[in-house]
Formats: C-alpha cells, structure tokens, sequence
C-alpha cells in the first residue's frame, strides 16, 4: 500500500479513503466529505464519525490546543461541533484529522506487520495454589458473576490475588474485564466512571467500592508519552494477555476467576511469589520513564511483602530517580503516604536512601538523619507508626509528616531565636518556610497541613506547667497528638524526658494530685496599666453624690 502524500499531509485519496473505510476495527459511519483541505485545496479529506465502540479502539479523544484545529464544515453556524472529537466545526486546518489519519494508519499496519505473539496463559487450578473463593469479599464475587453473566470476561486481579497467594488478607479487590467503561455503568445501579489518564469504573456495593478496569492494550505511536518517556494517557484498550504485560510487576499480572478458582498468569508472576522476587516486566529502563512512580512502588512492595528487588529491575533506579521531579506532586504524596502507612515505614524509607530516591521525594530526609538526634527522632516516629499499624490502631498522616519536618524547623526557629526574634512568630515563620519548600515535591493536604501546624505549635505551651495553663492545654483537640510528638522529643534526647514523663503522669493524675503537681508561677506578672494614670482626675460636682464607700466586711 502506497504512504500517502507528503504534500497533502493529512490528505488522502479515494483509494486510501476505500482501505481505510475497510479496517473491520474501525468503521465508518457516514461516506467520506469533500471539504477542501485548508493546507492543500484538496478536497479528498477523509472524515468519519466513530460509532458507540469507537472510545475502545482509540483510547481517549485527542486535544486541541487552539479553536482553529477543527474540521471544515458541511453544516454552517458556528455552534456546529464535531460528534468524536468535540471540536468547534469552522474555518481551519486538518491537523486534527492528520493526526486521527495516522493513528488509524499506525494501528492497521500494526496489525499487518507479524511482531512478537501475545504470551499464552499458563493456568493453576484449584489444586496447585490455596486461594479460594470463599477469601474474595461478596461484592466483588457478585460484580464478577454480573460481568460474566453479561458475556464478558471477569477476573480478580494484580494486589489482592498476591496478597492470597502470600497468606496475607487483602484490603480491596480489583476486577479487570474485557467490557468497557461504557459497557460496564450499565449493568450496576450505583457505578461511576472516573479518571482521564487511565479510565475506570467505580462499583459501589454497599459500604465497599469494587474498581473495575478494562483490559488496556499496547499503545501505539508516540503521541501519548512525554519528552521523558512518561505516559500520559493509557486508555487504549486491548485483550487480556496485552493487558497482563501493561501491568508493572509479575507479581501484580496475575488473574484469579472466582467462576473456576482457577489463577490464570502470562508472565511468570506465581513463580515470582513463590521465589520472593519483585520482577518489572518488560525493559525496566523503559517501565520506570513511562511511570516513575513504579520506582517508589518498587521499594514499598519490597518492604511490605518482604521480598527482594530482582538485580535487573534495580539497577537503573538510581540514575532514573530524577524522573520523580516531573511527576504532579499529588501523585508523589499519595505513593509516600502508602509507604509510610504500610506498617514497615522504617525498611522504606532505609530502601529509599539506599535507591537514592529520597531526593526526588523528601529533600530534606538527609538533612534530618545528618543531625546528631535527627536519626534516633525518625526511627523512633517510624517505628512507633509500624507497631500501630500491625496492632490495628488508627494513625494519621499528618503526624508522620509533622515528625519527618520537624527538625529542618527546629533548625530554622533556634537560628530565628538566636537573633533576637520572638519565639512564636519565629516557630510560625519558620513553619510556613518549611512547608513552602515541601511543596514543591510533595503535595501535602491542606488539611494535613493544619494538622501539622498545631502538632508543633503546641510544642512551646508544654513547658508552662503552673497555673490554669496545663489544664487548658489538657482541653485542647490536639493534645494527644502533641503530647504524642512531644514523647518522641524526649526520648529521642532533643529536651529532656523528665518533661514527658511530667505529662504522662498529669494526664492519669485526680483532680487533687494535679493540684499538687503543679509547679510554681515562675513568669512575671504582667501589671495592667490604669486608663487615669498620669491624669488628674476633675473633682465631682458638688450636687453629684460620690462613689459609694466600701464596706467593712
């Protein structure tokens, strides 16, 4: 088949509109137009509308940036849109369609040319693995049975069939299908579809929210990656076994069908579980600049699950690790807030400083561990975090966070302190500083950052003991986490721990007992100046009776 016409870029001829019409994938739902191509004149431009299953060929609808990439119209007024790529119809050039043009050239040559054959499935029934139906949760056995009874495929998928092949119960279930998003919504009464650069559905069952995807397929083109190789849309769809090597690790590819208790894996991710290794499928350099994140997942899983990052899938970290400057900050937070929730945040963040990742995620993680208490402060944080999430008590992410900054402010406010400065506008500025230079790697919350800002601005008020001062600080919502942080203070040596242990027994003491622990009112008592101080006062009238004199009690 001859390449179209350089001249005519996204133009082509008849010819070429009758083999494009013909791709069984793609068909065209009206007769090609003849607006004139505005580059060329030429009036052989082919121009289709996708029918309802198009979204599943093409992924997501291409973008403009300015009103004038728009098909001519056939149809005056300017309120005319195109029906796929919802763009203005008026005067302008065909760059859109080129680019659509190439995609469907780029997908049916792909298609013709033989390339590598999709891995077949090696299938472990009931009896060569323990996981079984009874272990998934009722709302993904049922939102699987729905999808199967409607006629398509259905399968547990990546985390949750690990976690049961390891022994360890999973917190949520998966559910990848050949159906698409629009397939999907239909067939659930409260479902929701979500997401742009990777679309899926939302399945709400009760108090549990079952995530459905479709079977992503291989992109094709480079329109959908960045300069650095990161993917920017993946919502082209594809068969099970193109969607099993788009996964990151083998461990995570692996399909469980509830149907037939049977595991279903195209990558080698059972022998990987049963070997304790961490394998990144496919090219790992070119895995990690499409996602860099993966480098982060890397080092939890690792940490979480106990087992070993495969040699090749951690070589190239380190020289890569600069990619997780070009990622959106709130993606970066939500991967570090997993980390350090996984209940083995101290193996992570040791991992991360081993990758050399931190300097992508915590610039200020060396500053802390290079500080004489700043090592035993963390570790203490961390491993206070861990013992909490094994047992099942509920932990907060802004605590973890307050203790991760807490001694680049320490820094900042004793310096502020050193020249003279007032200690609380100091601690105040010095927060503010902090948190700004966070910001620009990792997205923490607003709410997050209340949290954290009243976590450290407590830490002063611990030290006035006498008083009515130690009762209303009893009384504050933050106490605890305050009391908390400043525990880990004293016993990691930053003040000393006779002033934690003051509040510990404060905390348990009777009203009596409290009383008498208080210590004595060593700060100067402010005097409040009188408003008639300096003046002299006007004599009462003599017809105006004076102030009543005071009794003698």
């Amino acid at each position: 088949m001859e390449s179209p016409s350089n001249a005519a870029g996204a133009c082509v001829g008849n010819s070429r509109n009758r083999e494009l019409s013909s791709i069984p994938d793609v068909p065209a739902t009206r007769e090609p137009s003849r607006a004139p191509c505005a580059a060329t004149g030429a009036r052989d431009v082919l121009s289709f509308t996708p029918g309802p299953n198009q979204l599943s060929h093409f992924g997501s609808r291409p973008s403009c940036s300015t009103s004038a990439h728009a098909f001519r119209s056939r149809r005056p007024g300017p309120a005319a849109t195109h029906p796929y790529l919802l763009l203005p119809l008026g005067q302008g050039t065909c760059s859109v369609a080129s680019r659509l043009h190439r995609t469907v050239i780029r997908r049916f040559l792909a298609r013709l040319i033989p390339g590598r054959p999709a891995p077949s499935p090696r299938l472990f029934g009931p009896d060569a693995h323990p996981v079984r139906r009874s272990q998934l949760s009722r709302a993904a056995i049922d939102v699987t049975r729905k999808l199967q009874q409607a006629g398509f495929k259905a399968f547990i998928v990546g985390g949750a069939v690990r976690d049961l092949l390891l022994g360890i119960t999973p917190k949520d279930f998966d559910i990848a299908t050949d159906a698409t998003p629009e397939q999907i919504k239909p067939l659930f009464r409260r479902a929701f579809i979500i997401g742009r650069r990777f679309r899926l559905v939302h399945v709400l069952a009760g108090p549990e929210t079952v995530e459905v995807s479709t079977f992503r397929g291989k992109q094709v083109g480079d329109d959908t990656a960045d300069e650095h190789g990161r993917l920017l849309s993946d919502n082209v769809f594809g068969v099970q076994a193109e969607d099993a090597v788009r996964r990151d690790f083998t461990i995570n590819a692996l399909y469980f069908d509830p149907a037939t208790e049977s595991v279903w894996d195209y990558v080698g991710g059972v022998a990987d579980v049963k070997a304790k290794k961490l394998r990144l499928i496919g090219d790992p350099v070119t895995r990690f600049r499409e996602d860099p994140v993966r480098m982060l997942r890397a080092v939890r899983l690792a940490a979480k699950l106990g087992i070993d990052i495969e040699k090749k899938t951690a070589a190239p970290i380190p020289r890569l690790a600069p990619l997780i400057h070009n990622l959106p900050p709130a993606r970066v937070f939500d991967e570090m807030e997993k980390l350090l929730l996984s209940g083995h945040a101290v193996e992570s963040l040791k991992s991360l400083r081993r990758h050399g990742l931190h300097h992508g995620v915590l610039p200020l993680l060396d500053v802390i561990l290079e500080q004489p208490l700043g090592p035993r402060f963390i570790e203490l944080a961390l491993a206070s975090t861990d013992e909490r999430v094994r047992t099942g008590k509920p932990v907060t992410s802004a605590f973890l966070f307050a203790t991760l900054l807490w001694h680049e402010v320490l820094a900042s406010w004793n310096a502020a302190k050193a020249k003279g400065e007032r200690p609380m506008p100091a601690l105040f500025a010095a927060m503010d500083a902090v948190l700004a230079q966070q910001a620009e790697r990792l997205a923490i919350p607003r709410r997050f950052e209340a949290t954290i800002k009243e976590t450290w601005a407590l830490q002063p008020r611990f030290e006035q003991r006498a008083g009515q001062r130690p009762f209303r600080l009893l009384e504050h919502p933050r106490f605890r986490a305050g009391y908390d942080f400043l525990w880990l203070r004293g016993h990691s040596g930053e003040i000393p721990v006779e002033l934690a242990d003051w509040w510990e027994r404060f905390q348990r003491a009777d009203s009596d007992e409290r009383e008498r622990m208080l210590r004595p009112d060593e700060a100067p008592k402010k005097h409040r100046r009188s408003r008639g101080r300096g003046r002299k006062r006007k004599a009462a009238p003599a017809d105006v009776p004076g102030p009543p004199a005071p009794s003698e009690h």
